[in-house]
C-alpha cells in the first residue's frame, strides 16, 4: 500500500500528482481528508485509467466534486485480478464506513436450525455464530422469529427434544413437551433410540428438501395405519403431515405462502427507491422453502442510481455469509457479471444471478419488491414523525435547529458496587444501539455510591476521546437522567474540557414519588421547569431516559454476574481450575482459604510449599 506524497495540494491536483505514479493494474483505492478522515473506497480494473477520471473535475456531479475538493491523500493495493479487488472493496467499505460510499447498515449473522449429532437422541437447538457442535445446520434464516417459528412446527412434525444434555440425563419422568405432543421422550424410554432415529431421519430430509419423498412415505404409512384400525398413529402423522406442510408454505412470513415450484434454493434481492431513500428486500429459499426474508436501508446519497445501489449492497451483503446456488434480482446490475465471478469463486461451485421476466421467478421477485416499497413507506412514516418530535425538542429546550445526535447518559450501582456508567444514542433514525456504550467506574477516589463524582468521570472519558477523534459523532444534545447535582457535576466536568459551549446540557429528574409525567428539566440559565402531561415531546424524553436507564441497569447486572462467578484465587499465578477446586473443597470458601496459614494451604493436595507461600502472600501483602 502506498503512492506519492504531493505535499500542499489537494482536490484534482493532488490527484494527479498519483496518477503519475500508478500502473494500469487492478486494485482497490482510498482517498482520505486532511484531517486523515477516509472519504471512499474503490475498485478499478485499471488503477490509472480510474483514478486519472476524477482530475476531470467539471464531468462529475456535485457530490463527488464535494469528494474530490476534500481529498489531500491518496492510498492504494493493487490485487490480482479485478474479484479480488471486487472483495476487497467490500470488505474495506464494511469495515471503515466512508463517508461517500454506499453502505449496508444493520448487518447480522443470521441464525441457523442445528441438528446435533454428537449425543445417542439428537437435539434440535437454535445456532448462531461459529460452527463449533457437531451436526447438520439448516439456514440462513432470515431472523430469529422465523427460527423460533420453524422449530415449534419441526417440534410438533418430528418431536425431536430441544432440551439440554444435562436435563435429558436428568430427567425421571416425561417432561410438559411429551405430554403436549412436543416430545417423543427418549430421555425417559417413551421412545427407543431406534425409533428416535427414524425422527431425526425424517426431520433431516424434510430440511434438507427431500420432503416429496419423504410426504410420499407418510402418506402411506398414515393409510396403512387407518387400514389397520390404528387410527391414533394415523392421526399422528396425519399432523406431521400438517406441521410440513405450514413450514413449506412459509406462512407466516413476509413473502407470504410461497413454496417455489421451479428452483430449491436462491436468494431473492429487490431493491424500492423513493424520496432520496431506497430499500433491499432479501428473501431466502433453501430445499424448496420458504426460510424468511429482511428489510434493509443501505446508506447512499440521493443521486445514486438504484442498480448501483443494488450492486453495491450485494457486495457487502454476501461477505462472511453462505452464498446460494442463484440469485434473483430485479435490476441489470452495472457489475453483474464481476459479481457472479467473486461469489463463484468464493463459492467453489457455480453461481447466477438473474433478473426474471415472466413466471414464478418473477412472481416472486415482483412481490419482494412490493415487500421493499411497504417496509421504505413505513420507514420513511417514521422519519417524519421522528423529525416532528425532534423539532418539538427544539422547540421546549430552545435550541436553534433540531438535534441530529443526542446522547443520554445513566449510572448503575448498587451502594456503590460494581459501578456502571452507560449512553445511548439516538438520531432521526430512532435509536442507534451499535453506538450505545459503557464506563467502568475507575477513579479511586469516587466514593462508593457518589452519583455526581461517576456521572463526572463518564463525562470526562466521554468528550476526552471526542476531542481526540476531532469531534466525529459530536452530540447536539446531551441529556442526564438525574437533577441539578448532577447537572452541575457535568457542567464543571465540560468546562475543565473547554467544550461546554459545543452541545446543549439537560438534566431530567424523575417526580414526586418518581411519577412518570412529572418529571423535572434543569438547564444552565433557565429556572427548572415541567412539561404539560401527555403531550408527545414529554413522552419522548420519558422513552430515551427510559432507555438509558435499561441499557445502564442491563450493563451492571451483566457484571455484577460476571464477578459473582469469579473468584480472587483467579488472579493467583500458578492456580489453575483443578488447583481451585482442590483448596475450595479442602477450606471450603475462598475467605477461609485467604484467612488460612501456610502450613494448612501446603496440605492441600497439588499445592507446593512455594504456592502455598505465594497464596499466603497474595492475601497478607
Amino acid at each position: 500500500m502506498g503512492g506519492a506524497d504531493p505535499k500542499h495540494k489537494h482536490g484534482p491536483a493532488c490527484i494527479l500528482a498519483y496518477v503519475n505514479t500508478l500502473s494500469g493494474k487492478p486494485g482497490v483505492y482510498r482517498m482520505l481528508d486532511q484531517d486523515g478522515v477516509l472519504l471512499y473506497v474503490g475498485k478499478a480494473k485499471n488503477l490509472k485509467k480510474r483514478v486519472s477520471a476524477y482530475t476531470k473535475y467539471d464531468r462529475h456531479p456535485v457530490r463527488i466534486k464535494r469528494m474530490i475538493r476534500a481529498t489531500t491523500t491518496m492510498e492504494f493495493v493493487v490485487t490480482g485480478s479485478e474479484t479480488e479487488a471486487l472483495l476487497l472493496e467490500a470488505s474495506l467499505i464494511k469495515r471503515l464506513k466512508p463517508r461517500y460510499n454506499i453502505l449496508l447498515r444493520d448487518d447480522k449473522s443470521f441464525p441457523y436450525i442445528l441438528m446435533r449429532t454428537d449425543h445417542p437422541a439428537a437435539q434440535l437447538m437454535k445456532h448462531r455464530g461459529k460452527r463449533k457442535n457437531n451436526g447438520d445446520y439448516f439456514g440462513p434464516f432470515a431472523s430469529a422469529n422465523a427460527v423460533n417459528r420453524t422449530l415449534d412446527t419441526l417440534q410438533r412434525a418430528f418431536r425431536l427434544r430441544t432440551c439440554s444434555d444435562s436435563v435429558y440425563e436428568n430427567r425421571t419422568r416425561p417432561c410438559m413437551l411429551h405430554q403436549i405432543k412436543r416430545c417423543a421422550a427418549p430421555c425417559t424410554g417413551e421412545i427407543s433410540l431406534e425409533d428416535y432415529t427414524v425422527l431425526n431421519r425424517d426431520a433431516s430430509d424434510f430440511l434438507k428438501g427431500k420432503s416429496e419423498k419423504l410426504r410420499t412415505r407418510l402418506q402411506q404409512q398414515m393409510r396403512q395405519a387407518a387400514k389397520d384400525l390404528q387410527f391414533e398413529k394415523a392421526a399422528e402423522i396425519r399432523d406431521r403431515l400438517k406441521a410440513m406442510a405450514f413450514i413449506s408454505s412459509g406462512s407466516g412470513s413476509a413473502v407470504g405462502n410461497v413454496a417455489p415450484t421451479t428452483f430449491m434454493e436462491a436468494d431473492v434481492a429487490a431493491i424500492y427507491e423513493d424520496g432520496g431513500q431506497a430499500c433491499v428486500q432479501v428473501f431466502f429459499f433453501r430445499a424448496g422453502q420458504n426460510w424468511g426474508g429482511n428489510a434493509y436501508f443501505p446508506r447512499h446519497s440521493k443521486d445514486q442510481h438504484p442498480a448501483e445501489i443494488l450492486d453495491a449492497f450485494l457486495a457487502q451483503f454476501y461477505l462472511g455469509k453462505p452464498i446460494p446456488k442463484q440469485l434473483f434480482v430485479n435490476l441489470d446490475l452495472p457489475s453483474k457479471k464481476l459479481l457472479e465471478t467473486a461469489l463463484a469463486e468464493r463459492r467453489e461451485k457455480n453461481f447466477k444471478i438473474l433478473k426474471p421476466l415472466r413466471g414464478e421467478k418473477f412472481e416472486i421477485v415482483e412481490r419482494a419488491r412490493k415487500n421493499a416499497g411497504e417496509a421504505l413507506a413505513r420507514k420513511l412514516a417514521e422519519t417524519a414523525s421522528q423529525r416532528k418530535l425532534l423539532a418539538g425538542l427544539a422547540d421546549v429546550f430552545g435550541l436553534t435547529e433540531p438535534p441530529e445526535r443526542i446522547e443520554v447518559y445513566d449510572n448503575s450501582h448498587i451502594q456503590g458496587a460494581h459501578a456502571t456508567g452507560a449512553f445511548i444514542v439516538a438520531n432521526v433514525e430512532g435509536f442507534q444501539k451499535r453506538e450505545y456504550r459503557t464506563f467502568n467506574i475507575k477513579d479511586a477516589s469516587t466514593a462508593p455510591g457518589d452519583d455526581y463524582a461517576m456521572m463526572s468521570e463518564v463525562m470526562r472519558r466521554r468528550f476526552s476521546r471526542l476531542l481526540k477523534e476531532d469531534g466525529q459523532n459530536w452530540p447536539d444534545l446531551v441529556l442526564i437522567d438525574g437533577g441539578k447535582g448532577q447537572l452541575s457535576a457535568v457542567t464543571e466536568a465540560l468546562e475543565e474540557l473547554g467544550v461546554l459551549a459545543r452541545t446543549t446540557l439537560i438534566a431530567i429528574a424523575k417526580g414526586p414519588q418518581r411519577n412518570a409525567g412529572r418529571e423535572t428539566f434543569h438547564m444552565a440559565g433557565r429556572a427548572e421547569f415541567t412539561l404539560p402531561p401527555r403531550t408527545p415531546v414529554l413522552y419522548y424524553l420519558q422513552r430515551l431516559r427510559d432507555e438509558a436507564h435499561r441499557f445502564a441497569i442491563g450493563t451492571h447486572r451483566a457484571k455484577r454476574k460476571k464477578q459473582m462467578h469469579t473468584s480472587p484465587l483467579d488472579d493467583i499465578a500458578g492456580i489453575g481450575a483443578a488447583r481451585k477446586k482442590a483448596l475450595l473443597g479442602y477450606f471450603g470458601s475462598a475467605k477461609r482459604i485467604a484467612n488460612a496459614p501456610q502450613e494448612d494451604l501446603a496440605r492441600v493436595e497439588g499445592v507446593s510449599k512455594k504456592l502455598a507461600k505465594t497464596i499466603h502472600e497474595y492475601f497478607h501483602e
